[in-house]
């Protein structure tokens, strides 16, 4: 027993129920059931207690087809579909055709009192609107959706440049890393902030709580700069530790203003440019004292600090020690006999 509770019971998992439906995103399924479906406790014996038990929904059918073609297979429909803990609504074109919104904002009607919270990725947040139950609540969406989404429901407090809202008992959320972005707020409100950050390092993820990849309504066409675009850059930074790595530099090699860049860059890697570069370079410095190649001065300049000084300052700022301090703790045995009475 545990505190009078059964330990089984104690750590059954939560129910987590992902609506879906035809022309639906599959990112906004695929994404947050990986990161419900991953997270885990340890039991103190090298074990793993699931912490979800996730559940796919479709509305009319089990067989889902997604925007880009894809199909699914749902677990269950609506009208079959087991008591939850959380209910997530998709995005998707499909959710915004009137049967789909009516017959999912119905069905959450009849499940609200006995479900904890309800949230929405993207456009699903009209099926979760048409419930009535955001009157007066802070929302998002995607910043094309907005408007439309004002004009169908005025009693909502829109904010489509906030990649997360988080009101009551409703989650809405919006972009590229939406689904994902939801459910890491959801298990670090269950589980503590150990376990979303170990399910971020787990699934490989850099993402932030002020993740930002959506673009404001005058960006032309020519800003929607994709992933890939800025690997090529963070590769070229790489070659080039030792040279100019500003601001301006690097948004000029990616053809954007700074300011501009400045945000989508942090929207994508997790960072500001600045904070980004001087972690490379902290971390090749590293590596280098590691394999003592170079003296300390050389280590320096060769990763692009021309201040010895500023270096040993952003050193022990990170890895908590001076690099000279570093290179104590690695010098080898026959070094110190060497130099010894020998």
């Amino acid at each position: 027993m545990m505190n009078g509770r059964d330990p089984v019971i104690a750590f059954r998992p939560k129910r987590v129920g992902l609506v879906g439906f035809d022309e639906v995103t599959a990112l906004n399924l695929v994404a947050p059931a990986d990161a419900f479906a991953t997270t885990a406790l340890d039991d103190g014996y090298g074990n793993r207690i699931p912490c979800y038990e996730v559940h796919t929904i479709g509305v009319f059918s089990d067989r889902l087809r997604t925007e880009n073609g894809l199909l699914f297979q749902a677990q269950h429909t609506l009208s079959a579909a087991p008591e939850l803990d959380t209910i997530i609504v998709a995005g998707g074109r499909g959710v915004l055709r009137p049967e789909v919104t009516d017959k999912i904002a119905a069905w959450i009607l009849k499940r609200i009192k006995v479900t904890r919270r309800v949230g929405a990725v993207g456009t699903g947040v009209q099926a979760l609107a048409a419930t009535g139950l955001l009157n007066g609540r802070e929302v998002t969406t995607h910043w094309r959706f907005a408007r439309e989404l004002a004009r169908r429901f005025p009693r909502l407090k829109i904010d489509h440049r906030k990649s997360f809202a988080h009101d009551g008992p409703y989650y809405t959320t919006t972009g590229l890393a939406g689904g994902v972005n939801l459910a890491l707020a959801m298990i670090e409100e269950d589980y503590g902030p150990h376990v979303a950050q170990s399910l971020e390092e787990e699934l490989a993820l850099r993402l932030t709580k002020e993740d930002q990849d959506e673009f404001p309504p005058e960006a032309t066409p020519s800003d929607n700069y994709p992933i890939d675009r800025f690997s090529e850059l963070v590769a070229w930074v790489m070659r080039n530790l030792d040279a100019d790595l500003s601001v301006e530099v690097l948004a000029r090699r990616a053809c954007m203003c700074p300011s501009h860049f400045s945000k989508v860059f942090k929207s994508i890697l997790g960072e500001p440019p600045r904070d980004f570069v001087q972690n490379l370079r902290l971390n090749e410095a590293r590596r280098r004292l590691s394999k003592r190649q170079k003296t300390l001065r050389t280590v320096s300049h060769s990763v692009g600090f021309t201040s010895s000084a500023a270096f040993q300052e952003a050193f022990e700022r990170k890895f908590g020690c001076r690099p000279s301090g570093y290179l104590d703790t690695r010098e080898p045995t026959a070094v110190l006999v060497s130099n010894g009475s020998h």
